[in-house]
C-alpha cells in the first residue's frame, strides 16, 4: 500500500461559458481565483482555477470553459458530486445566500450522520456542501463570504461506477481505508492528509454510462508533496500494471494520468511549485498567464478570449 497520497489535489471539469462560471464560483461561492491560463492542448480555451487564498491542494476547482460544448450525460464512470467543506452550523446561511443569488436545485440531506446541502452549477454540475466541524483549513475571506461561514476545500468527491469493486481496491492501493457504508455506497479515506481526505464509491450497476460534456467533471486529482513522492507512486503503478503518462509539466504542477478500472480519469499532482511561482500571492489570478509554448499566442488570446469581468 501507498503511504506518499495526502488526499484530493483539484477536480477539473468542463463548462459551456468561462464568465458564468467565474462569476458562480467567485460571486456566489466565495472562492478565489487563483489562475487564469488556458488549455495546453487548446490554447484557445481557458483553464480557470479557484480556491483558497493561495491555491492550497485539496481546495482547488479548475475549469476548461469550451464555447458551445455540449451538455454532460451524468451516469457510471464519472465522478458524481463535488462536495466542499463549510464549518458546522452554516448551512442556513448558505441555503439562504444560494436562494438569493438564484443557485439551483438546492436541497437539505444528510449521508453518512453529515448535514449537506445539495446544489448545482451553471451546466448542471452535481455539488454539495457538508458541514465538517474537525476542518481547521483557513478560507478565503474576501470573496463576499463571511470567514464564519466561507467554504475551507474540498471534504470529498463521489464516484457513480457500474461495479465499484475494482476502483475501491485502487484506491486502498493508493492508501485510503475503508472508514463507513451505507447502502450501495462505500466510504474511504485517507488518514492524517490534507483536509481533502474522502472519496465515496456508489455502486450503480443498473445505470448508464455518462457522457462528457459541460458539467461533467473531466478528472480527479490526488496530492503527493514533491517530484520525488510522485515517481515512487508512478512507479508503483506501473508495476501494477496500471498505464501511466509521463510526468507533465503543469507550470503550477507536476502530473501524472491514469485511467481507472471504473473508467474515471485520475491525476496524481505536486504540491510545488504551487500558483505563486509566477504571481504575487496578493494578486493572484489576475492576469492571464500563459504556457511558454503559447506565449507567442497572446496579442490573439488577449483579443479573442472570452472577457470574464466588465
Amino acid at each position: 500500500m501507498l503511504n506518499q497520497i495526502q488526499g484530493l489535489h483539484h477536480v477539473t471539469s468542463m463548462a459551456s461559458d468561462a464568465r458564468r462560471n467565474n462569476e458562480f464560483f467567485t460571486k456566489k461561492l466565495g472562492l478565489r481565483r487563483v489562475k487564469k491560463t488556458v488549455n495546453f492542448d487548446a490554447p484557445d480555451v481557458y483553464h480557470l482555477y479557484y480556491a483558497d487564498e493561495v491555491g492550497t491542494p485539496g481546495s482547488v476547482m479548475t475549469y476548461f470553459p469550451f464555447p458551445d460544448i455540449g451538455k454532460g450525460r451524468h451516469g457510471v464512470g464519472e465522478v458524481g458530486t463535488t462536495v466542499f467543506s463549510v464549518p458546522e452550523g452554516t448551512l442556513a446561511y448558505w441555503e439562504k445566500r444560494f436562494a438569493d443569488e438564484g443557485v439551483g436545485n438546492v436541497a437539505r440531506t444528510e449521508s453518512f450522520g453529515e448535514k449537506r446541502l445539495t446544489f448545482t452549477g451553471p451546466d448542471g454540475d452535481s455539488f454539495a456542501l457538508v458541514e465538517d466541524k474537525a476542518d481547521k483549513r483557513a478560507p478565503w475571506v474576501k470573496g463576499g463570504v463571511p470567514g464564519d461561514e466561507a467554504i475551507r476545500g474540498f471534504h470529498s468527491v463521489s464516484l457513480r461506477l457500474k461495479d465499484g469493486g475494482a476502483t475501491e481496491e485502487l484506491l486502498k492501493f493508493m492508501g485510503y481505508e475503508e472508514v463507513d457504508k451505507s447502502g450501495n455506497i462505500r466510504r474511504l479515506a485517507i488518514k492524517n492528509g490534507n483536509g481533502a481526505d474522502v472519496v465515496d464509491i456508489e455502486s450503480l450497476p443498473g445505470a448508464g454510462f455518462a457522457n462528457l460534456g459541460a458539467g461533467s467533471v473531466h478528472h480527479v486529482a490526488f496530492a503527493v508533496e514533491d517530484r520525488a513522492k510522485q515517481l515512487e507512486v508512478r512507479k508503483a503503478l506501473v508495476d501494477t500494471g496500471y498505464g501511466v503518462t509521463p510526468v507533465i509539466d503543469r507550470d503550477y504542477f507536476w502530473a501524472i494520468y491514469f485511467r481507472t478500472p471504473g473508467g474515471v480519469l485520475f491525476e496524481v499532482a505536486t504540491n510545488e511549485p504551487g500558483f505563486d511561482r509566477d504571481e504575487d500571492t496578493a494578486h493572484l489570478g489576475e492576469a492571464l498567464k500563459l504556457p511558454t509554448q503559447h506565449q507567442h499566442l497572446r496579442p490573439y488570446l488577449e483579443e479573442h478570449l472570452q472577457k470574464l469581468e466588465d
